[in-house]
């Protein structure tokens, strides 16, 4: 009969591909529950009162016109909706994805049953399958894997999280209007069942009997199965497990599946009893039984005699394999037993009479978590030492037994020489016949075949009886030479027969005895006990390696079939468990950094604070003040300490772990990286935190950003300091994690600006290993760099500050005591370095370009949807045209306008001075940049200059002659260039678009009038320049002008053209009117726009034509003597 797994075999293959598929389910399952998006739990009070709405359960189906309807009532709730789903579409398709693949499971499931039944697959039946062994084994498999599947997916992912993701996922895709989505049927299967996974929480009646009941399976498949799994041993495990009390170890993964398929069939569990007892004492005789009290105490003594250095010798293990496979054996029930049987999840705690037999369990068997897992240490200690050595001596074998045979062969030989009389050293009496049988003897042992084992093992004893009875009989005692012979000769006879006798079987039951699945979670409760071993010896890291790769035993049972199916999805699944498991070494690991960073703690705080630093010259009578050797002492004893540490990790050998290859060095690296993220980011969370009530001079923005900058200090110097020590390039990963957590913090904090967030999993910054850890707000500010921002815009907000710019310094407005100056970014760049300045700019355009939207929407409102504004502006319009005349009466058409606009300005103004606030900031960041970038690395500042300049030259050849060579739209060129040149503060923010624009009537007589409206609140000082005239209706010019610049700049160049019109205008009609009625001082509101005109041409670094254009050059003369 063909092989039921031969790739010919139809009926074979299709199970196989379904068992293959459902393995595959299953990894997904676990992968995709660690990244259930936080706000489908409607957990925090903000989550429910801004989602309550758009998030809904599978109520939304009872009524789904009333809940859209709803939406539809509220413009805010259909713009959330829209945002909610261009976040979550990608994920919820993935989710999506995976509960259709569940349910496709058992109908292929399903459907390959039918097909059996019906006879597509000629000769055979579910009879015979079930017959046949690996047939048997996929069955219970596929029927199992059902089972799993729901019950990873109700314990990993709440029943109400799911129904909102598929309600979600209904509402956004296109899946509902597809004729062939079965999204009915998976909703139906996977609504929610009322189990909660929370400690404490009671089990839903029937559960999980009826939630396994929603999609039918036949009768007859299933309780085929159970009768299998009842009365075989169907993956033959207990040759492997020969002695009677082990056989519920044995046929432990066998009653792991009849556990689970037995909730398919009600009935047995609740009436049957005989069925019921028969298989309790079939699988489960040991439970709760105390066989294994003081077994630790015997097995532990007989380990660690094995494991003493040099006791496990070729031929003692050789001699000994059945005692040795013993003791692995019952070391192996033992802590399987134990483990178990003092698990917390196998309790449940509602449940009195179980909590009291786990008490008895712990008492009776004297458990101790620290004196099992030495148990488990020394085993896999153990079972690793004996496998390596079985290997070695697998592929030698054959070698050796070649070697032997000829040893052996050749000491016959030359004994037939000796009895030949020949040989002249011994004196030994020619006998022929002996030399005749020596010689045959010789030829016999060459004879031997390697391949035919048994017949060779045979012989050999033969040969091995015939030396001793010619030693006998021949009386060739008398001569110690020829006695040396023939016992070296049987020596190696026996060797041989010992090196045939190596079989691979014995390895696949050390791998069968070894299998640690069991422990996949378990493991997990002994971290604590390994991360204080690791702590108190370094060196047990090599003893955990192989407790590691004995935990890999557990990836094998869900790549097999997927590995004989040749399925593609083979790399995904052993990548995800390797990854796991790789995490959970990393995880147990991550003690070594920690403790590292301890000592260095303390290693700082001596350099800093006790030792003292030795002067080039120094009096001879000091020297004892100055060696203090205690303290010295104390910090090579902590440095020491540390390399002690690091030699523990780098001990543990390159090992393969699963797929995944696992490189010491990397491990500590990553580490050591992890523990430095994990304390910085902590440091910044926490350092910056401001009171947004302080008042203006006592504000702890430079006292915070001075201490931060010590702690930051503080990291760095340990890091240099240890770096030589541990073999590490602690400025590559000082500068690369600290960048990493402020672009990190700064994209998070963007994150709110944006419509499309950037989730973790999407973040370039963020890692699975090296994790940046993210804090609950504890403001409006995501994270510590918005805090920063906002602080910084709230003392220099330009309602209470006045900035003057040749000082750039910020005072406030009523005591005229300075606020802050430009030393606040040389701070800044101390604490968080560039990054850190780089962030801020980038947080502030988004600030802008937010700030100019709301702007935008705003005019839309107040004067372009206002009948009595645009009357006004159109009289305006008139009254003003042509632009290039002069306005007749002017003082009384410039003021009927304002007084007529009047409220509108408010909130003009608030927008424009906040947008020139944030400029002028922009501007000192660019110019900390930009000195420090000079100062600090010339030769990069000046390259990108040149390289800047190069291609701006390039760019406008290309435009006076297209023929010449531009960078094509596939060019990373000018996008990764502005990128440096930000970085280096190689910009001008004036001149930046932030938004995209359209045409807009009237805009630029309304930028004019507004202007027009503050001058009046604005007076010339000759020392200060333009300031307020009243601290009571408080306005900056600086942040005026350079917002006003700045909004100009996102429209077409001719709107600032007619704006500058307006102003030139403005100004020759007030001088005109000055001029008739004879006064002889130049008006204030003629100075302020000949002011807004200078600053104009000196910000945007224009001609100074651009301006006379417009005001004849005169009155600019006679305006700077006012000056």
């Amino acid at each position: 009969m063909v092989d039921f797994l031969a790739e010919n075999n139809l009926c074979g293959q299709a199970v196989l591909r379904i068992v293959s598929c459902g393995n595959a389910i299953i990894a997904e399952l676990l992968r995709l529950s660690e990244f259930i998006p936080s706000i489908f739990r409607l957990k925090e009070k903000t989550d429910q009162q801004k989602y309550g709405d758009i998030i809904c359960d599978f109520s939304y189906f009872k009524g789904p016109e009333y809940y859209e309807g709803k939406l539809e009532a509220k413009p805010e709730l259909q713009d959330l909706d829209e945002e909610f789903r261009d976040n979550n579409i990608e994920i919820l398709s993935r989710f999506y994805f995976a509960f259709e693949s569940v349910h496709k499971y058992i109908v292929d499931l399903n459907r390959y049953l039918e097909d059996l039944n019906e006879g597509v697959y000629i000769q055979q039946t579910l009879e015979t399958v079930l017959l046949n062994e690996d047939g048997k084994q996929l069955l219970c498999e596929a029927l199992y894997l059902y089972g799993v599947m729901l019950l990873v997916v109700d314990q990993k992912m709440e029943g109400e999280v799911r129904e909102r993701m598929l309600v979600s996922y209904y509402r956004y895709s296109a899946a509902r209007s597809s004729a062939d989505s079965n999204l009915d049927d998976i909703c139906k299967l996977l609504r929610s069942t009322g189990y909660s996974s929370q400690p404490g929480a009671k089990r839903p009646p029937n559960y999980p009997e009826s939630y396994f009941q929603r999609v039918p399976i036949s009768e007859t498949f299933i309780s085929m199965v159970i009768g299998r799994l009842r009365s075989d041993d169907i993956y033959n495990q207990v040759s492997a497990y020969p002695l009677p009390e082990h056989r519920s170890t044995a046929l432990a993964n066998q009653a792991a599946m009849l556990y689970v398929i037995l909730f398919f069939t009600p009935s047995i569990l609740h009436t049957q009893q005989a069925k019921m007892r028969e298989i309790v004492d079939k699988y489960f005789p040991d439970n709760w039984a105390s066989r294994y009290a003081g077994s630790i105490d015997r097995l532990r003594p007989q380990l660690q005699q094995f494991l003493k250095e040099g006791f496990l010798r070729e031929e003692i293990v050789l001699d000994n394999i059945p005692k040795l496979l013993n003791c692995l054996r019952d070391c192996n029930v033992a802590i399987r037993w134990l483990m178990l049987h003092t698990a917390e999840p196998a309790y449940d705690p509602n449940n009195k009479r179980l909590r009291q037999i786990k008490d008895q369990v712990i008492n009776d068997s004297k458990y101790s978590p620290k004196i099992l897992f030495q148990l488990l240490l020394d085993t896999a200690q153990f079972e690793f030492v004996l496998k390596e050595m079985f290997k070695q001596m697998l592929s030698e074998k054959q070698l050796k037994w070649e070697n032997y045979k000829e040893e052996g062969s050749e000491r016959m030989t030359e004994l037939a020489e000796v009895f030949s009389g020949v040989k002249p050293l011994t004196r030994v009496e020619k006998n022929e016949n002996l030399q005749a049988w020596f010689r045959e003897i010789s030829k016999q042992i060459l004879s031997l075949n390697y391949e035919d084992s048994t017949a060779a093992g045979r012989k050999t004893v033969q040969l091995i009886q015939a030396l001793e009875e010619v030693q006998e009989f021949h009386q060739l005692e008398s001569n110690l030479q020829v006695c040396q012979f023939l016992a070296d000769t049987r020596k190696f006879l026996h060797q041989m027969i010992r090196t045939i006798n190596i079989k691979e079987e014995v390895l696949i039951t050390m791998q069968i005895i070894g299998d640690l699945s069991y422990a996949w979670q378990l493991i997990d409760s002994f971290t604590s006990i390994m991360q204080e071993s690791i702590r108190a010896s370094p060196s047990m890291v090599t003893k955990l390696r192989a407790t590691f790769l004995k935990l890999a035993s557990a990836l094998d049972l869900p790549l097999l079939r997927i590995n004989q199916a040749n399925s593609p999805d083979l790399l995904s699944v052993s990548q995800y468990y390797s990854g796991e498991l790789v995490s959970y070494v990393r995880k147990v690991l991550q003690i070594i950094p920690e403790s590292m960073f301890t000592s260095l703690a303390k290693i700082i705080k001596l350099q800093i604070h006790d030792i003292m630093e030795v002067p080039t010259r120094l009096d001879k009578d000091k020297l004892r003040d100055y060696a203090q050797l205690g303290a010295r002492y104390e910090v090579a004893k902590l440095t020491h300490a540390i390399s002690i540490f690091t030699e523990g990790i780098l001990m543990m050998k390159t090992t393969l772990v699963g797929i995944i290859k696992v490189d010491p060095k990397q491990l500590l690296e990553d580490g050591i990286r992890k523990e430095l993220v994990r304390r910085v980011a902590f440091a910044l969370h926490k350092g910056l935190i401001f009171n947004p009530k302080a008042k203006l001079q006592t504000s702890e923005l430079m006292p915070k950003l001075k201490e931060m900058a010590a702690t930051m200090d503080g990291f760095y110097r340990s890091f240099e300091y240890i770096q030589d020590y541990v073999s590490i390039y602690g400025l590559k990963i000082w500068q690369e994690e600290v960048s990493r957590i402020i672009n990190y913090n700064v994209e998070q904090e963007c994150n709110n600006f944006l419509r499309t967030k950037i989730q973790d999993w999407q973040s370039v910054y963020q890692s699975t290993h090296i994790p940046i850890p993210k804090y609950p707000p504890v403001d409006e500010s995501a994270t510590f760099i918005g805090r920063l921002c906002r602080e910084i815009l709230r003392i220099t907000d330009p309602k209470v500050t006045c900035y003057i710019d040749q000082m750039n310094t910020w005072y406030d407005m009523k005591t005229h005591q300075e606020v802050t100056n430009n030393r606040l970014f040389s701070e800044i760049q101390d604490t968080l370095g560039t990054f850190g300045l780089n962030g801020l700019d980038r947080l502030l355009c988004f600030m802008i370009v937010k700030e100019l939207q709301n702007f935008l929407i705003m005019f839309q409102k107040t004067v372009l949807m206002d009948r009595s504004v645009l009357d006004t502006l159109k009289a305006l319009m008139n009254a003003v045209s042509p632009v290039k005349g002069i306005v007749g009466n002017a003082s009384k058409v410039y003021s009927t306008a304002v007084a007529k606009t009047q409220k509108i300005w408010p909130s003009y103004l608030e927008a424009i001075l906040k947008v020139g606030q944030m400029q002028i900031l922009r501007q000192q960041i660019a110019n900390e940049l930009n000195y420090s970038c000079k100062f600090d690395s010339k030769h990069l500042a000046a390259a990108l200059e040149n390289l800047n300049k190069s291609l701006l030259a390039d760019i406008e050849a290309h435009y006076q002659d297209p023929s010449l060579p531009y960078p094509k739209e596939d060019n990373p060129l000018l996008y990764e260039i502005a990128a440096y040149l930000e970085a280096a503060g190689v910009h001008n923010p004036l001149n930046k678009i932030y938004i995209t624009t359209k045409r807009l009537s009237y805009f630029p007589i309304v930028n004019f009038l507004f202007l027009v409206a503050q001058l009046p609140k604005l007076h010339y000082n000759k020392n200060q320049g333009m300031t307020c005239r009243k601290s009571t209706d408080p306005i900056d010019w600086p942040p005026l002008v350079l917002g006003l610049l700045t909004l100009l700049k996102q429209f077409h160049s001719r709107y600032t053209e007619q704006f500058l019109a307006l102003i030139g205008q403005f100004i020759r009609s007030l001088m005109d009117q000055c001029t008739s009625q004879k006064i002889p001082e130049m008006p204030s509101d003629v100075v302020g726009g000949l002011m807004f005109l200078e600053d104009y041409v000196h910000d945007t670094k224009l001609p100074r034509k651009v301006a006379e254009a417009h005001v004849p050059s005169f009155i600019f003369d006679e305006f700077r003597t006012i000056l």
